[in-house]
C-alpha cells in the first residue's frame, strides 16, 4: 500500500539519510509524477521540480505545464520548465527517443546549475512490467530482464515497487490534481501497445500477478548480482595487467563460454556478437574500437585502453631536439628524462654517444613510420623497425608511445630506449661527441 510512511521507507532504502541530500523531480503533470511531488512535500528534504513541454498536444500540453506550475507556486517549490521550439529539430520518426534525450539533457543541466544531487522520476511497478515485456521481445538477457533499477547513476525511482492502482488511490484519497495524457490510450508506440493490449491480459491471469512479478524481478536482480560477481572473478583471474590499461589473456578468455566473453568485453563497449567473434580470429596487431576504448591484439594478449579522442596538436608534433651542433665545444649532452613519457614495462636507462660529424642536423624525436629501418648496435646488417618491435616482443600499445630519434634526412638514429644505429656511433676517430641519455 502506498502511503507517506511506505514511500519514506522506500526512499531510505535508496539513499542513506535522505534529508542530507538534494533532489530534482521530473514532473509531467500526470498522476504518477504529481503523487511523487506531493509525497516529497511531506519530507524534510530540499528539492526542485522540472517539467518538459513538448508542444505535441496543443492546448493539453499547456494545461499540463500549468498544473505543475500551479502546484509549485502553491507549495513554494522552485520550478523549471523547458518549452520545445523549432530549434530542437523534432524528428519525424523516433519521437520517443528524441524526447527522452531532450528531457534528460535538460534535467542534467538543471542539476548542475542548481547543484542538485539526485534526479527523481515517477516510474512505478506497471512501468517495470512493460519494460520487462519490451526487453523480453528483444532477447536482452538477464540485465534487461532485471528491469528498471531503483537507483541508477543517481537517478532514483522510489515508486518502483508501487502499482499504478495504488498511485491512483493515493491521488484520490489526497485530492491531488493531475492531468491524464490521452495519447497514452493510443497503441501507436510499442510501449503503449504493451500497456493497453498485453499487460491487461497478463493481469487477468492472476489476481496476484503484479505482486508475484515484483518478487520475480527481485530474484532476477539477485541472480544478476551473483553472475556479475562471478564474471568479475573470472576477469580478475585472466588479467595480466591492470593499471592505466587492461591486458587480458586471450587464450584463457577464449576458453570461456560465449556468455562470459560477451559479459567481460561489453564492459569496454564491445557488445556485438559478430565483433567479439572477429576479435578472437584476428591477426596480431589488429585493432578494434568501441565508443570509448581501443582493443589491440598483441600475440596472446588483448590490450584494452581508453581511446584517445581529439589529440591536441602538441601530442601529434615531433619534438625538435637540437637545431645544430655547436663545434666550439667538443661534447654536448642532452637528457631526455623530462622530454618523453615513461612506458610501463620498458622503463630502462640508456646512454648513446654519437659522432656529431656523422649526423645530419637538425635532430628530432618522432613516432614510428611505415618502412622505418636502421642498423641496430650489437647486430650485423640492417633491420626494419617493425621487425625489431616484434623480435623484442614490444606490445602494440607500447609501440604507440615509443619515440624514434631521427636526423635531418628522417633516417632512424635510434629507437628510444632500446638501440641506437651503429653507423653514427662514437668510435676511436670521433672528435665531436653528442651524448643522448635519460
Amino acid at each position: 500500500m502506498l502511503d507517506k510512511i511506505s514511500f519514506k521507507n522506500q526512499l531510505q532504502n535508496l539513499v542513506n539519510l535522505p534529508e542530507n541530500h538534494t533532489y530534482l523531480l521530473a514532473v509531467s503533470g500526470g498522476a504518477d509524477s504529481m503523487v511523487l511531488a506531493t509525497l516529497f512535500c511531506d519530507l524534510e528534504v530540499e528539492f526542485q521540480v522540472a517539467h518538459i513541454n513538448y508542444k505535441l498536444r496543443g492546448e493539453d500540453s499547456e494545461l499540463d505545464q500549468k498544473v505543475v506550475q500551479n502546484f509549485c507556486e502553491k507549495n513554494h517549490i522552485k520550478f523549471h520548465a523547458y518549452e520545445v521550439s523549432e530549434k530542437d529539430n523534432k524528428p519525424e520518426n523516433s519521437i520517443q527517443l528524441w524526447a527522452r534525450e531532450l528531457r534528460y539533457d535538460f534535467f542534467k543541466q538543471i542539476q548542475e546549475q542548481e547543484n542538485l544531487e539526485f534526479l527523481v522520476t515517477a516510474h512505478h511497478l506497471n512501468d517495470q512490467l512493460e519494460t520487462f515485456v519490451i526487453h523480453l521481445s528483444k532477447a536482452s538477457g538477464i540485465n534487461g530482464l532485471s528491469g528498471i533499477p531503483a537507483n541508477d547513476n543517481n537517478i532514483l525511482r522510489p515508486l518502483l515497487n508501487f502499482t499504478k492502482k495504488e498511485i491512483y488511490e493515493f491521488a484520490k484519497e489526497n485530492a491531488i490534481n493531475f492531468r491524464e495524457d490521452l495519447s497514452n490510450k493510443k497503441s501507436d508506440y510499442l510501449r503503449n501497445k504493451i500497456r493497453n493490449e498485453i499487460v491487461p491480459k497478463l493481469l487477468e491471469t492472476n489476481d496476484h500477478f503484479l505482486e508475484n512479478f515484483k518478487k520475480s524481478i527481485s530474484y532476477l536482480n539477485q541472480t544478476k548480482d551473483f553472475v556479475q560477481q562471478q564474471i568479475q572473478a573470472i576477469e580478475d583471474s585472466i588479467s595480466i595487467f591492470n593499471k592505466d590499461h587492461k591486458i587480458l589473456s586471450k587464450e584463457k578468455l577464449n576458453k570461456e563460454t560465449d556468455f562470459v566473453k560477451f559479459e567481460i568485453l561489453k564492459k569496454y563497449g564491445f557488445n556485438q556478437e559478430e565483433e567479439i567473434s572477429k576479435i578472437f580470429k584476428a591477426e596480431n596487431g589488429s585493432s578494434f574500437f568501441s565508443k570509448n576504448h581501443q582493443l589491440i591484439i598483441n600475440y596472446n594478449e588483448l590490450i584494452i585502453s581508453g581511446k584517445i579522442e581529439n589529440e591536441s596538436p602538441e601530442m601529434e608534433k615531433d619534438i625538435l631536439l637540437i637545431e645544430k651542433f655547436d663545434y666550439s665545444e667538443n661534447q654536448i649532452k642532452i637528457n631526455l628524462e623530462d622530454a618523453i613519457e615513461s612506458i610501463d614495462g620498458i622503463n630502462k636507462t640508456f646512454e648513446w654517444d654519437f659522432d656529431a660529424d656523422k649526423l645530419q642536423f637538425p635532430l628530432r624525436l618522432r613516432k614510428y613510420e611505415e618502412g622505418d629501418e636502421f642498423y641496430p648496435s650489437g647486430f650485423s646488417g640492417k633491420k626494419k623497425v617493425s621487425k625489431f618491435f616484434r623480435d623484442e616482443k614490444i606490445s602494440i600499445l607500447a609501440r604507440q608511445k615509443i619515440w624514434i630519434l631521427a636526423d635531418g634526412k628522417n633516417s632512424v638514429l635510434g629507437i628510444i630506449p632500446f638501440r641506437q644505429d651503429r653507423r653514427y656511433a662514437r668510435d676511436e676517430k670521433t672528435k665531436n661527441i653528442l651524448k643522448i641519455f635519460n
